[in-house]
């Protein structure tokens, strides 16, 4: 059995901390059960704001896709909020978990060995997708004024692509395609261009997030003003941001399975 460290004064122990969990877990379900069952019946709801958008976004903002509208114009300053609780979410996990890995690293350095533990077959495929998955995501995200996706589901799926490359090669192939600094430039990079756009909507608009640019034609790729500049920068925000995750919990996973090695 591994042994456990002494806890600081006033510290909890694991099982205590557990316990607090799970009890405030179970409150927070109950919540949202209660929330849930005391919303009206979606027969009884007009649904007004919708309807009005849905009339006038494409001829307003040249996007055809009116849930990006939405997000990236008329309700813009709420995905800047979401978009930062994403933000500090990212960076406390990263920061926790780097924490609790030199806790529990040795001294000497260590690197992971470069050993398959997948089928040719597997590696084969993995690699085959690589590519169409980094397409992909650059399609949805740059098409998210004209159809469904947008800079959301773009970020997750170009992270997809570096899970990919774990899966079917090895930690170190996948470290050296993923130099953490430029995947944390790039996650703070698009979290900045979003407050840029904004300010300058504010500069030559009037209005924070204010649509400044032209809007052109419904249906061109380059229309919508700065809907899709906005969609971009949280694409980038997002695959920097998930990236960054998946990176953190590789290393904490190779930590524990050489603390695991070492005392078998």
């Amino acid at each position: 059995m591994d042994e456990q460290p002494p806890r600081r004064p006033g510290e909890l122990s694991f099982a205590a901390r557990r316990r607090l969990f799970l009890v405030g877990a179970a409150g927070l379900g109950a919540l949202l059960l209660w929330g849930l069952f005391g919303l009206p019946d979606y027969r009884d709801v007009v649904p007004l704001y919708g309807q009005v958008i849905n009339h006038s976004a494409v001829e307003e903002r040249s996007s055809t896709a009116v849930v990006s509208a939405v997000n990236f114009d008329y309700r813009g300053f709420d995905t800047l909020g979401e978009e930062f609780i994403l933000f500090a979410a990212v960076l406390v996990l990263a920061l926790l978990l780097r924490r609790l890995s030199e806790e529990r690293r040795d001294r000497h350095e260590w690197k992971a060995r470069h050993e398959h533990t997948t089928s040719a077959a597997v590696r084969l495929t993995c690699a085959a997708l690589v590519g169409p998955t980094v397409l992909l995501a650059v399609y949805i995200t740059a098409h998210g004024h004209l159809t469904p996706g947008g800079g959301f589901q773009g970020g997750v799926i170009a992270a997809t692509a570096l899970l990919l490359v774990y899966l079917g090669s090895d930690y170190p192939t996948m470290q050296r395609l993923r130099p953490l600094p430029l995947v944390e430039t790039a996650k703070a990079a698009g979290a900045l261009a979003f407050v840029l756009l904004g300010l300058a909507g504010l500069i030559f608009a009037g209005a924070f997030l204010e649509n400044f640019l032209p809007l052109g034609t419904p249906g061109d790729l380059v229309a919508a003003g700065t809907i899709p500049l906005l969609s971009v920068a949280v694409g980038l925000e997002v695959a920097g941001g998930f990236v960054l995750l998946l990176s953190e919990f590789l290393d904490q996973l190779l930590v524990i399975r050489r603390k695991q090695e070492a005392d078998s």
